[in-house]
């Protein structure tokens, strides 16, 4: 099966690990992501059936309306795609009128645009929850229609809630896996680039969904499968599960010299260990 790529840009994307994930990944009936992110796993997977969760109302509400009005959410997001959109003035006041309404088909269309046409792809909100990513500066943004189409085929298969993440835990049952692609630890405590929801993804939540996820496998027969970053941290969390490394290459930073490999850790939390 050819790689599917996402029509997000996405801050920490799988799109370059789905071979590693794909390797690890139990078989069941159906894989339920409680961080769906860009859905690189989901379009590279196949399960009879997908639950896909994130706390990101913006991204949940424009993935049903590409499930279900895919030709006219693509031909009006289209309209944004043109040399006159492509201007810093313009953008802002895309991202103002975005931040003013509730609109959820304009918000929908304008986060696909804001996501193309902002800084390096990030979804970022300030405290009051306004998106304030600048504009990216692009030469010629590229127009995901091939790949909305291929997302919005596959989402037949799937259910899309937002959500927090113990919320969806709770929704899995025998039958299902589940797949945890959480805001990553830091690689070191004065990093903060995990918190692209507006409220943060704490030490606390990283130690609650190892938690959550053992208990899943060990009580409930869920296996779960994490990725996260290789750190003394993150290995103490999941000293329960079968650890494997992979190194992945990061596609965003904050300068292009950071792009270099780090470890990355796949935990698998399965009821079948002992």
């Amino acid at each position: 099966m050819k790689k599917q790529r996402a029509f997000l840009k996405w801050a920490g994307g799988k799109y370059g690990l789905v071979e590693d994930i794909q390797r690890h990944l139990p078989e069941g009936r159906k894989l339920v992501e409680p961080f769906v992110g860009a859905g690189s796993v989901f379009l590279n997977t196949d399960y009879d059936q997908y639950l896909l969760a994130d706390i990101n109302p913006d991204l949940i509400n424009l993935y049903n309306l590409l499930k279900e009005k895919p030709d006219l959410f693509i031909s009006e997001a289209e309209r944004f795609f043109t040399p006159e959109y492509n201007r810093k003035e313009v953008y802002l006041g895309v991202r103002a009128d975005f931040n003013a309404t509730d609109d959820i088909l304009f918000r929908s269309l304008a986060f696909l645009y804001m996501n193309r046409f902002g800084f390096n792809g990030l979804c970022r909100y300030n405290k009051k929850g306004g998106f304030n990513v600048p504009f990216g500066s692009y030469k010629k943004p590229y127009f995901p229609e091939k790949e909305m189409l291929n997302f919005s085929d596959k989402a037949k298969k799937a259910t899309f809630v937002c959500e927090s993440y113990p919320q969806t835990f709770a929704r899995a049952r025998k039958g299902c896996v589940v797949y945890c692609d959480p805001p990553y630890a830091p690689l070191a405590q004065a990093s903060n680039f995990t918190s692209y929801a507006g409220n943060g993804f704490s030490l606390d939540d990283q130690a609650e969904l190892a938690s959550i996820a053992e208990h899943a496998a060990q009580h409930r027969d869920i296996p779960v499968l994490i990725s996260n970053h290789d750190t003394a941290l993150t290995r103490r969390l999941y000293k329960g599960a079968q650890l494997n490394v992979v190194k992945v290459k990061r596609t965003i930073s904050r300068n292009g010299a950071g792009r270099n490999k780090v470890d990355e850790l796949l935990a698998l939390f399965d009821a079948k260990r002992d």
